[in-house]
């Protein structure tokens, strides 16, 4: 599932909206879930998603 960067800040963004505070959680369980598989390209992009989350909460709250 590898994905270029606008679409991982739109998916961030869409993910941000539709859960909240709790959507770095959401993308953190989905990338170990992914891990826990061996399929790493699709835990690369979920942890990609959950670090455009944090920047995009982090810029929120300042």
């Amino acid at each position: 599932m590898r994905i270029g960067e606008i679409e991982i800040h739109d998916y961030a963004r869409m993910l941000l909206e539709a859960h909240g505070d709790r959507a770095v959680v959401e993308a953190a369980q989905k990338a170990c879930s992914y891990e826990e598989k061996g399929q790493t390209e699709e835990a690369e992009t979920w942890r990609h998603i959950e670090a455009t989350l944090k920047l995009m909460r982090g810029a929120h709250s300042s």
